[in-house]
């Protein structure tokens, strides 16, 4: 390994060779200097770990460059076995512009109509609706007054509407947009200004309503074939917490709690239950439970890469180059290769 440009590893051996050849030294200096040379070795170790040769999270690399990816050798564009989002014309537009010929420009002769052709283009109309409901009131010969009975959804004499509530939930918990930056959108793009308070409330009252939705997910998810779990540090109210991840290709639950291990998966309930196949990073609370464990290639990558960068092991290139290998095969195949290849 090296560090600052500095060879460790030939370092650390040079010492031990002259550690060995030194024939004056008392055998508890010698120890010490041997405890020493490896605690020097296992401390140099994690000090080089990274995202990419570790489980650590890419957040705590050092100095990390964004963007740094490594350029691809694909074309640029869609890949094969890629579901394009090519736009396509749809039958019933909102608006319908005719262009008519200026005959002027045309020859001179007898011209009869031969229909259209047709292109559409695909905008946006970002305004506010406003509806006002008017509730008719009557009064009768005694002076008693009757007023026509509101929508039930309608109890105040402003609101917001389920639409805008939809799209504030939308922004906040999918797109993650801070509260001030909805704020300023609403405004600026809306003329509809609105509260932290309210944008917080539309938020708990979509998880209210999503209580009968993580039932019903969790319930896909014991059933499911394969599942794959995670958990990632978060931060809430300054202190550290965890989330959970548990998922299949259609179903996902995610749930923060203050513990990462299994006190936290036995209050989700999901892997106390499962008895397919777990596809996880081989963290040792989930061989807890009595399924078919899978381990994550991802993980295996990360850890070859160490043990070809830091301890030179050529099988563990060979053997990260070849489930590179495979997983490019599988994507290329649409997810699932051909028996023949599989058994190959």
């Amino acid at each position: 390994m090296k560090i600052d440009n500095v060879d460790v590893d030939s370092a650390v051996t040079h010492a031990r060779q002259l550690l060995a050849a030194e024939r004056d030294i008392s055998p508890a200096l010698k120890s010490a200097l041997e405890m020493i040379l490896l605690l020097v070795t296992v401390l140099l170790n994690r000090v080089t770990l990274n995202s990419k040769n570790s489980s650590k999270p890419p957040a705590s690399d050092p100095n990390r460059k964004k963007g740094s990816r490594k350029k691809s050798d694909k074309p640029s564009g869609g890949q094969k076995s890629h579901v394009g989002t090519t736009l396509q014309k749809i039958e019933d537009p909102d608006e319908i512009e005719v262009i008519s010929i200026d005959r002027r420009t045309l020859p001179n002769g007898q011209y009869t109509e031969d229909g259209f052709e047709t292109r559409q283009v695909f905008d946006i109309d970002i305004s506010r609706v406003v509806i006002e409901y008017q509730a008719q009131r009557l009064i009768n010969e005694n002076g008693q007054c009757f007023i026509a009975p509101f929508p039930d959804n309608v109890t105040k004499a402003v609101q917001y509407g389920n639409g805008i509530k939809a799209h504030i939930v939308y922004l906040s918990q999918y797109q993650l947009l801070p509260y001030n930056r909805i704020q300023e959108y609403l405004t600026d793009q809306l003329g509809m200004p609105i509260s932290e308070g309210s944008i917080y409330n539309f938020n708990k009252q979509a998880y209210e309503k999503l209580a009968k939705f993580e039932a019903i997910c969790k319930e896909k998810l014991v059933v499911s074939p394969c599942i794959h779990t995670d958990e990632t540090g978060i931060n809430i109210n300054g202190k550290r917490h965890w989330l959970h991840g548990t998922s299949n290709d259609k179903w996902t639950h995610f749930f923060p709690h203050a513990k990462r291990g299994t006190e936290a998966m036995n209050e989700i309930n999901i892997l106390p239950r499962y008895h397919g196949i777990l596809c996880h990073d081989h963290w040792k609370p989930y061989y807890k439970y009595d399924c078919t464990h899978s381990l994550c290639n991802a993980h295996h990558l990360r850890e070859l890469t160490r043990a070809w960068e830091q301890d030179k092991q050529s099988w563990a290139l060979e053997m990260k180059r070849l489930l590179e290998k495979m997983n490019d095969a599988v994507n290329e195949a649409g997810g699932l290769l051909p028996h023949e290849e599989a058994e190959e």
